[in-house]
């Protein structure tokens, strides 16, 4: 066993790997092919910026995970997994980025020589790193395999944050409560958006009281005057002004587990329409938040805070929250449960949620958002920002 760089006991590791071949053999899975970085590095302690090519954790119900990639990029699943050298497999550089081969027809080679050639074998369809010349090359090379859907199966195993996780998330979240405190220090009418994000970047990567910053799933989100209108937009050159709102959406990142927080500035005097929408959206969230405890389900939460933002004439057609926790770019997103209508998954303690309450209009947006952990009894905060609209004047 290689542990140079786990951050995790084994017995973590192994208990993972159980719930998994449970969640597979309830599927009738008997292997199954992981491509997303995070249940990877979930499962195993794999952690590298290889993702933008071809790699993958290998399943078995009853041996050892096997762990798949670029053969440069072996040594970097040497340094970081905990399974031995044996369960290392590589494929040779010219299947990288090629018209004539591709990585799957190794993999299948080695499916099938590992018996597993008619298997029932799931695949994470719908991710951001199995593409559809994947499953193509990947089927034909695995003729007498039934490939299965599979893409949420770790992703649910992932939902209950161990003591661990939660350490890693509780650091994330100091750090995002610093990086809010150095917008507020920072920003002032005339600097530019640019400006502020190299302060976030430099508070977020340095870290806090010896928890260091790991780089994020995602960019900082801003939107500055009539951009706040648009939740995904990014920072520019442009100087900021005085009579205009700004929101930041960031996320605390350590370890690569992420706390996201997003908060929102006002430059003067914020006008009846902010002030209202404040209102709306800090009533809405303590409803919300109050519902945030074991045994609800995550539809009762939506519904609280829908039911208050409604009574001020506001309207949010999309969720209002979504699992957290390990992640890669480009998302921080655990793509399991959500605080929307209809997800009756039940909320459990361990469980870990940003609570996306952010509104935007035709011209205009608020956003003000939380990372909570459910605890045995009620919900715990992962930062501690002042959750009010700021006003810089």
């Amino acid at each position: 066993m290689n542990n140079n760089h786990l951050r995790f006991d084994l017995s973590e590791y192994q208990a993972r790997l159980s719930s998994t071949r449970v969640a597979m053999q309830k599927a009738g899975i008997d292997l199954l092919i992981v491509s997303d970085p995070a249940n990877m590095g979930w499962l195993t302690g794999y952690d590298g910026w290889s993702f933008y090519v071809h790699q993958c954790v290998i399943i078995h119900l009853s041996e050892d995970p096997i762990w798949f990639g670029r053969e440069m990029d072996g040594n970097g699943a040497r340094r970081t997994i905990y399974m031995d050298e044996s369960r290392i497999k590589t494929y040779a550089d010219h299947f990288v980025q090629s018209d004539q081969y591709h990585p799957m027809s190794v993999l299948g080679s080695i499916i099938s020589d590992l018996g597993c050639g008619n298997m029932s074998i799931g695949v994470e369809k719908d991710n951001f790193y199995f593409t559809h010349a994947a499953f193509e090359v990947l089927s034909a090379a695995l003729p007498n395999a039934k490939l299965q859907d599979a893409t949420r199966l770790v992703k649910w195993q992932r939902i209950v944050k161990s003591p661990r996780e939660l350490e890693y998330m509780r650091g994330a979240g100091r750090i995002a409560t610093a990086m809010h405190a150095r917008v507020a220090e920072v920003l002032r009418p005339g600097i530019r958006q640019s400006d502020v994000v190299a302060e976030i970047y430099q508070t977020a990567i340095r870290g806090v009281e010896g928890v260091w910053g790991d780089y994020p799933a995602a960019v900082p989100m801003i939107g500055a005057g009539v951009d706040a209108s648009a939740p995904h937009l990014t920072w520019s050159d442009r100087e900021l002004r005085s009579g205009e709102s700004i929101f930041f959406e960031l996320a605390g990142v350590h370890k690569h587990y992420h706390s996201p927080l997003s908060r929102t500035f006002y430059l003067g005097k914020p006008d009846s329409k902010f002030i209202d929408a404040e209102k709306a959206v800090l009533e809405g969230m303590a409803a919300g938040l109050d519902k945030i405890k074991p045994g609800n389900v995550c539809e009762e939460v939506a519904q609280a805070y829908y039911d208050v933002i409604e009574r001020y004439g506001l309207n949010k057609p999309s969720r209002c929250g979504y699992s957290i926790g390990m992640a890669y770019p480009p998302d921080w997103g655990e793509h399991s449960a959500s605080f929307r209508k209809g997800d009756r998954t039940e909320l459990a303690a361990g469980m870990t949620f940003h609570f996306m309450s952010g509104l935007w209009f035709g011209d205009w947006g608020i956003e003000i958002t939380e990372s909570v952990l459910i605890g045995e009894n009620r919900h715990e905060c992962l930062a501690s920002s002042p959750r009010e609209l700021i006003v810089i004047n």
